[in-house]
């Protein structure tokens, strides 16, 4: 059975390795601008998630087959709550912003993606934002059919050029 629940600073190791994953995925897709972090840098941010007023951090445990079996982590989503920016032709609007989401591999396609989306949904309606975004990579075909089946649309694409 998997649980959702906020991150501990005690799922340290566990998140780092699942970042881990996620950035060997983001440097696939975009080698000219992701790199792995220094081991033990996601650990720093963490803590800074946990102390934060405006973002949070959500973690799918499962528990093992076999009784007594130890929780363990296989997932999180990191999200920031932003608020409306004063911009004269801009909705006075607040959103959550998914910044990251990851299920290890051997455990993807099996509904723990779409609860983390849910939890990080009810983060967003208790804080009182109007709506939820966040980027995926192009190519991430498997990616963006998760995203979509959840209830995301593309709003607008960003393009860029190297200087």
């Amino acid at each position: 059975m998997t649980k959702i629940r906020k991150a501990r600073i005690e799922d340290v190791a566990a998140i780092e390795a699942l970042y881990t994953e996620l950035e060997k995925d983001a440097v696939m897709y975009q080698s000219e601008h992701f790199v792995m972090s220094p081991e033990g840098a996601r650990a720093r941010q963490l803590e800074e998630i946990l102390k934060s007023d405006n973002q949070t951090m959500f973690v799918a445990e499962e528990c093992a087959e076999g009784a007594g079996a130890a929780l363990s982590v296989i997932g999180f989503a990191h999200v920031v709550f932003i608020g409306a920016k004063a911009v004269s032709c801009l909705k006075a609007q607040t959103n959550i912003y998914l910044q990251d989401l990851v299920v290890t591999g051997d455990c993807r396609n099996r509904g723990i993606g779409t609860l983390l989306l849910n939890e990080a949904k009810k983060y967003g309606t208790e804080k009182g934002a109007d709506f939820f975004r966040t980027q995926v990579f192009p190519m991430n075909k498997a990616g963006l059919r998760f995203y979509e089946r959840n209830g995301f649309s593309i709003k607008m694409i960003t393009i860029e050029a190297p200087l």
